[in-house]
């Protein structure tokens, strides 16, 4: 494997997305869904990220790229059209002992997001190591159709078990276990949230508050 996968904590933390285009705006996006404190530096922004500085959601540097820009930073995500910039992000980034990302330029890069499916907490990563975005956009895409909003649903609720059965961890996968195979996740798919309580108040002894989407 060439690259070692990883979650990691961005909350508050500076991260830097160099560029103002569409790509810029995806990226600047992402680190905001994690709660990174998005700095991004470009001399004109897509009214996508404009959209963004006048919420205060992010902070503008109205700049051409400089490397003391970045100082401080957590991350940085390089996403210009132009070869010569990417490459000095690259090295000023590596220099300052920052991971950094140069967006389809895998030889430039200490780290490379992956195709990513999303139900609320439940995060699952497709990788390819670079080699083939395109296959990894496909399995992104089944298994988007695989699992649903349920399983952000199942999620919150084991979470919620978690906290409550803290004292009988041991018996989790034993719960689990069952939970599974009285079909919950069909259950909370067809809204039978009455149905879905019911079960969990007969396999683990705790009252769950369910909340659709």
């Amino acid at each position: 494997m060439k690259y070692y996968p990883v979650f990691l904590d961005i909350k508050d933390k500076k991260c830097v997305v160099v560029g103002g285009g569409e790509v810029a705006a995806r990226k600047a996006e992402r680190l905001l869904d994690c709660g990174a404190k998005v700095v991004v530096i470009s001399p004109k922004l897509t009214p996508e990220l404009a959209a963004l500085k006048d919420k205060n959601l992010i902070f503008h540097i109205t700049a051409e790229y400089s490397g003391d820009l970045i100082d401080k930073a957590a991350l940085i995500v390089g996403a210009t059209d132009d070869e010569k910039t990417n490459a000095r992000i690259s090295s000023d980034a590596r220099g300052k002992g920052i991971p950094v990302n140069i967006v389809d330029d895998p030889q430039k890069c200490d780290f490379i997001l992956p195709a990513l499916v999303q139900r609320g907490d439940l995060a699952i990563a497709v990788g390819t190591g670079g080699k083939s975005p395109a296959l990894a956009r496909h399995l992104r895409e089944e298994l988007e159709a695989t699992y649903g909003s349920e399983y952000e649903i199942f999620l919150n609720v084991l979470g919620t078990l978690r906290v409550k059965m803290e004292k009988n961890a041991g018996a989790g996968k034993e719960w689990f276990d069952s939970l599974m195979a009285a079909g919950i996740l069909n259950l909370i798919k067809d809204k039978e949230i009455k149905k879905v309580r019911e079960i969990v108040k007969k396999i683990t002894g705790e009252e769950v508050e369910v909340e659709l989407n």
